[in-house]
């Protein structure tokens, strides 16, 4: 049943709508790790890291709305249930039990980091497809680049050497 008829032809909403539904379920996924990860990080950063977990959390849970509301305009229809998120997943998740501060802290980096390469690669494949959804996606990848960014600043050595 199409309910919303799209305005992109046929080819060019199949890779707008495969990347905006990648797309929804990378942030909906990096928002239930770093809930994970907020409620079970442990260590002397723990107020700093739990703090910026929520803002993680709120960027993806935000952006994910906009992402699936893009996709509902054109006439896809999202898809952000629990198995769908569960069976596609691919960014790095959390391990069960209690978290170490710096160990968030890589995570964070690594899963931020993978979801900013898996969008630079729709960024890419939308370049012509669909300039209003790449900017979209150029948008996301700004705002997780700062986040990764943040977590990176946290792993900063103390001893005053480089690295």
């Amino acid at each position: 049943m199409t309910v919303v008829r799209s305005t992109l032809p046929e080819e060019a909403l199949g890779v707008t709508g495969t990347a905006l539904q990648e797309t929804l379920v990378d942030l909906l996924g990096l928002s239930l790790v770093g809930k994970q990860a907020h409620w079970n990080v442990v260590g002397p950063r723990f107020r700093s890291i739990h703090l910026q977990l929520d803002e993680v959390v709120a960027t993806a849970r935000d952006h994910s709305d906009t992402v699936a509301e893009r996709a509902a305009a054109l006439g896809v229809s999202p898809d952000g249930r629990p198995e769908t998120i569960a069976a596609t997943f691919a960014l790095p998740g959390t391990k069960d039990g209690w978290l170490r501060d710096t160990e968030v802290v890589e995570l964070m980096v690594s899963a931020l980091g993978t979801a900013v390469g898996r969008l630079r690669e729709r960024i890419e494949a939308t370049e012509k497809a669909d300039p209003v959804t790449q900017d979209l996606l150029i948008t996301i990848t700004a705002e997780l680049e700062k986040q990764r960014w943040m977590f990176q600043a946290e792993n900063h050595p103390r001893d005053g050497a480089s690295s």
